[in-house]
């Protein structure tokens, strides 16, 4: 493309976005050498695709790329606290702390009732969601903390959080609004989130109104993992098959879960688990970043214009290379600590 005979507006427009891809892909690189600050925020009842996720945040935190800041809800489904502390137990960091809407939110279950296994199987600190911390106050206590500019938020659920941290004021952690502290403390949001180019998907129209806020309000880059991309790669089928993993969580969710939906015969779809692999890995060499803008529609749908400070993931490779990824480290084991 020769940018010097375009219009002074499209030239105008390329810069912005060159600029962005730019940063983007440097703060991935610079991440290959010291950690990604992460914020997990996950509506985990509703779907097992989050313990797939978690799992490989942790997996990444062994490696030394992850520093887990905190693993908040966007649902107060009444296990869902215990079963993050379960989950922040089994590898080996207990004392992650654990958030929790206290306002209006989902309680979405999990219908295959595989929480129920996790909490009285596994040991776990937090028994109930009364005993974590009001979600948006822990986003406010983390990030007053943490330097300018170093917190990436990874949401695999839905928006309540996000804009309700949005529309905080000052309290005991920070004299800035929660627009204030997102400007000055966070350098990106990750999300599995939207159907792309357009499409319907459950995250984004669940807490529509959050959604349609934390869009119109946020202003640091966005990375969205859509529908399309984790519908091709399923996952969980080699774990539940190996008989040298036993008293695994993970395992435990998968083989609970797999027989019960026709859909999931050959693995469960990942989507969660791309958005972490993207947050913490950066895109390439399995995605490319599309810029742009979503647009929520009025039914719930998304489309995406073709300028802005935000991305969706472009497959260019195929999807069974990230399975094997996938698949490889659901099967991980917690190192001792």
């Amino acid at each position: 493309m020769i940018i010097h005979r375009m219009p002074g507006i499209i030239k105008q427009l390329m810069l912005i976005i060159t600029i962005s891809l730019y940063a983007i892909s440097t703060h991935a690189q610079a991440s290959k050498h010291k950690p990604v600050n992460v914020i997990f925020d996950t509506d985990m009842a509703t779907d097992y695709d989050d313990i797939g996720a978690i799992t490989l945040l942790h997996y990444y935190a062994d490696e030394g790329k992850v520093n887990i800041l905190a693993t908040i809800a966007s649902t107060k489904y009444s296990r869902i606290a215990a079963v993050l502390s379960v989950m922040n137990t089994y590898f080996k960091r207990p004392d992650i702390p654990i958030g929790v809407p206290t306002g209006s939110a989902s309680t979405d279950p999990d219908w295959q009732k595989w929480s129920d296994t996790l909490v009285a199987k596994y040991p776990h600190k937090i028994k109930s969601n009364d005993e974590a911390m009001d979600a948006v106050k822990l986003y406010r206590k983390i990030l007053a903390k943490q330097p300018d500019n170093s917190v990436t938020i990874i949401t695999i659920g839905f928006f309540t959080n996000v804009a309700n941290l949005l529309k905080s004021e000052a309290d005991e952690y920070s004299p800035l609004s929660g627009q204030q502290l997102v400007d000055k403390k966070v350098v990106k949001m990750v999300s599995m989130a939207g159907k792309f180019p357009s499409g319907w998907e459950y995250n984004m129209d669940n807490d529509s109104l959050a959604s349609k806020y934390v869009f119109s309000h946020w202003t640091k880059p966005i990375i969205f993992s859509g529908f399309e991309i984790g519908e091709k790669i399923h996952t969980g089928i080699p774990l539940i098959h190996n008989e040298k993993i036993i008293n695994d969580p993970v395992k435990d969710v998968f083989r609970i879960s797999i027989p019960q939906a026709k859909e999931d015969v050959n693995g469960r779809m990942s989507w969660d688990e791309t958005a972490v692999y993207v947050a913490v890995n950066g895109s390439a060499p399995y995605y490319k970043l599309v810029p742009g803008e979503i647009k929520l529609n009025a039914n719930g749908s998304d489309s995406w214009i073709e300028t802005g400070d935000q991305y969706y993931l472009f497959a260019v490779r195929p999807p069974s290379e990230m399975e094997a990824i996938i698949n490889d480290i659901l099967m991980y084991q917690p190192t001792k600590k």
